[in-house]
């Protein structure tokens, strides 16, 4: 079997080590197999079949996070994100059977809408309730803080359509298979109000999917092709000026949709589509807000939203707007907070340590409220400060924009 990875871009890589204070798990370790030339290094080796994918190179090339800041940090233009995509599987054909099905199985569980709507039936009533943060503060328990974090109460009905009010300037596809409209309905409905005010029609299509993102992470390539494919085929009903999807983990991955389905033709007209909510309405002329929301903002930037799509000014530029919002910087606002899809469940104790990294800046920050506009970095960053009783809120950005407009 040929190795999937690409002999051109691995010689890309020159190891001048430009990359190594923007690699989050580089930062926390010190350590060169944990930074992305060393992680290069192991995958030149795999592919000349020098090293086998035993569990020593398993464990360095499965800590990155694959969030991309080498990327923008590298003078040579490395596409290290398809790197580690296409090396992802090769470590999942080599690890031990009841590692392998357990990671089939979270992944499945992630991105099947009915196990997550029987999933939140029993955890739903829990979510956002103060008893849950009160343990999770006393038991000092993450995953109790992540079920704290949730948000609170029923999920209603998204319409099919958001019509403006108005003159009608463009149509958007909202993207709502993902688990992050299972866990934060309300931002899904900020973000199709707040497209919809600034004149743009908002279609919801019916039977939606998950784009694959999550089984891809985890090294499922044939479950991801399948799960792009279904997508695809859902949304490609009357043609849409843009695709939203509401993770920015998601926009990132299906900005590649031709690479990833190259005989399907209709993937590159659906990448060339997809944009982040925030990115949008950064375009739109949205009315001026009708509320002020008094508070010192600071914004975390995710991963996939400023390293592989560039969007940072604009999320800053959106909340200026808003009446009484003052901005405030958040130092390495730019650095993983730890969730990275599924890296917090599987890689538990370094996604913990990036957390931790991150509510000491949080802290240091004077912010009031944490921006975090994607629904992992929210959930992630959330839970650890309703653990550590930090006096900090921390909301997406969308959440603030629809106060301020009133929705």
């Amino acid at each position: 079997m040929n190795s999937p990875l690409d002999d051109t871009q691995l010689g890309s890589c020159v190891h001048c080590g430009l990359c190594l204070d923007a690699c989050p798990t580089y930062l926390e370790t010190g350590n060169e197999a944990a930074s992305p030339r060393g992680r290069i290094h192991l995958m030149r080796a795999l592919a000349d079949r020098r090293l086998s994918a035993y569990a020593p190179v398993r464990n360095h090339l499965d800590s990155c996070l694959g969030c991309r800041a080498c990327e923008a940090a590298c003078p040579s233009g490395v596409p290290y994100g398809a790197l580690i995509e296409a090396t992802r599987p090769l470590l999942e054909a080599a690890r031990p059977a009841p590692a392998r099905f357990t990671r089939r199985t979270l992944g499945r569980l992630l991105s099947s809408r009915t196990p997550r709507e029987l999933g939140w039936a029993v955890v739903g009533r829990a979510a956002g309730r103060g008893f849950v943060d009160r343990l999770a503060r006393r038991t000092g328990s993450l995953a109790l803080a992540r079920l704290a974090a949730l948000d609170p109460g029923p999920r209603p009905r998204l319409p099919d359509v958001f019509e403006p009010p108005g003159e009608v300037r463009g149509s958007a596809i909202l993207l709502t298979g993902c688990v992050s409209d299972t866990a934060f309905r309300a931002t899904t409905r900020y973000a199709g109000r707040l497209l919809a005010l600034g004149g743009i029609r908002v279609t919801v299509p019916n039977h939606q999917g998950c784009c694959g993102a999550l089984a891809l992470h985890l090294g499922d390539d044939r479950a991801a092709e399948h799960h792009l494919a279904a997508l695809l085929s859902a949304t490609a009903g009357p043609h849409a000026d843009w695709i939203v999807p509401m993770a920015a983990g998601c926009s990132a991955h299906l900005r590649h949709a031709g690479r990833h389905l190259p005989d399907n033709a209709s993937a590159e007209s659906f990448a060339r589509r997809v944009i982040d909510p925030l990115a949008l309405l950064a375009q739109l002329s949205l009315p001026a807000p009708r509320h002020s929301v008094v508070a010192r903002v600071a914004v975390h930037d995710p991963c996939h939203l400023v390293h592989a799509q560039g969007v940072a000014a604009e999320v800053r530029r959106l909340l200026s707007t808003i009446p009484g919002v003052t901005l405030v910087p958040l130092s390495e606002s730019e650095v993983c907070c730890g969730s990275a899809g599924t890296y917090n469940l599987t890689e538990g104790a370094l996604a913990r340590r990036l957390l931790a990294r991150k509510l000491s800046h949080v802290a240091a920050s004077g912010a009031t409220i944490i921006a975090a506009p994607n629904p992992g970095c929210l959930l992630q960053i959330r839970s650890g400060a309703i653990r550590d009783d930090l006096p900090v809120e921390v909301v997406h950005p969308l959440e603030l924009l629809g106060r301020a407009h009133g929705i």
